[in-house]
């Protein structure tokens, strides 16, 4: 936009639905973008659709803890300041899935991804004028729980759990980073309600063809829902923890908010990657 500096921005899982918007929207801004995706093919169908010198888009298995260090070295390579990172990366498997780490994939992608590009770009973020990161998930969504005594549900599978399940822990994710105070940047939880993007996600036909009709009907469209986040890169909310939930502030009393909950999946996040040599 005319007499606005471009900005950096990261995006985990920007090749469809709500990171392929907001990654439109930004280079389209004029700010170089760039997108994390697993898929070669929605990698290509992306940057020929931009056609925009400012979009790179970076192909990873962001469930494996190698290649999120490979992604932030290749960043770091790049870019001196990081602006923005934007945090959408998940994806629903139907049945248990470990990971090369020994990690359940859905806790693998959906959580310990965010949490360490979130960790690792930060000294890139601190340096920047007005850094924020905004992670896509179900705040203010209560059900769901983190399972103590089986965190990787090696006994209790299910893909609805496993989503939930880490759904809660990027809650905690974003009050334990906030919480620490040494850092400048400011952390977005955000819950876009029922939008029209992610049911490719689904591999049973009959579940994604149910979403996508049901989408037609009651889904708000991509556009609106991702609207708060590309305008956040550019003003970023000033507290250090702002929870929204479908255009509502979160009450962050709520049980799913709890800092001693929150330090808890940190020591254990923190010994898990110890264990695997980080």
């Amino acid at each position: 936009m005319p007499g606005q500096m471009s900005k950096n921005v990261v995006i985990s899982g920007g090749t469809a639905g709500m990171g392929r918007e907001v990654a439109l929207a930004r280079v389209a801004r004029g700010d170089r973008v760039t997108v994390i995706g697993s898929s070669e093919a929605r990698g290509r169908v992306l940057l020929d659709h931009a056609g925009n010198p400012g979009l790179r888009f970076v192909r990873a298995d962001l469930s494996s803890i190698a290649e999120v260090e490979r992604v932030v070295a290749d960043i770091a390579e790049r870019y001196q300041v990081v602006d923005a990172l934007a945090l959408f990366a998940n994806r629903v498997s139907p049945r248990y899935v470990e990971t090369a780490d020994g990690l359940e994939s859905t806790f693998a992608l959906y959580y310990l991804s965010r949490y360490l590009l979130g960790e690792w770009l930060r000294p890139l973020l601190d340096v920047a004028s007005d850094p924020v990161i905004v992670n896509v998930a179900g705040v203010g969504n209560t059900a769901g729980k983190i399972y103590w005594d089986d965190p990787q549900l090696r006994g209790r599978y299910g893909q609805v759990r496993a989503q939930l399940q880490a759904g809660r822990a990027n809650d905690l994710l974003g009050v334990a980073f906030a919480g620490r105070g040494e850092s400048r940047v400011r952390y977005v939880l955000y819950h876009p309600g029922f939008t029209r993007s992610g049911a490719d996600a689904y591999p049973n036909p009959v579940i994604r063809n149910t979403i996508k009709l049901l989408g037609r009907v009651f889904a708000r469209p991509v556009a609106d829902a991702v609207r708060p986040v590309v305008e956040w890169v550019d003003r970023p909310p000033a507290d250090a923890l702002t929870a929204i939930d479908r255009g509502r502030v979160v009450d962050p009393s709520l049980k799913t908010l709890d800092p001693e909950e929150a330090g808890r999946l940190m020591v254990y996040t923190r010994d898990l990657l110890r264990d695997r040599g980080h």
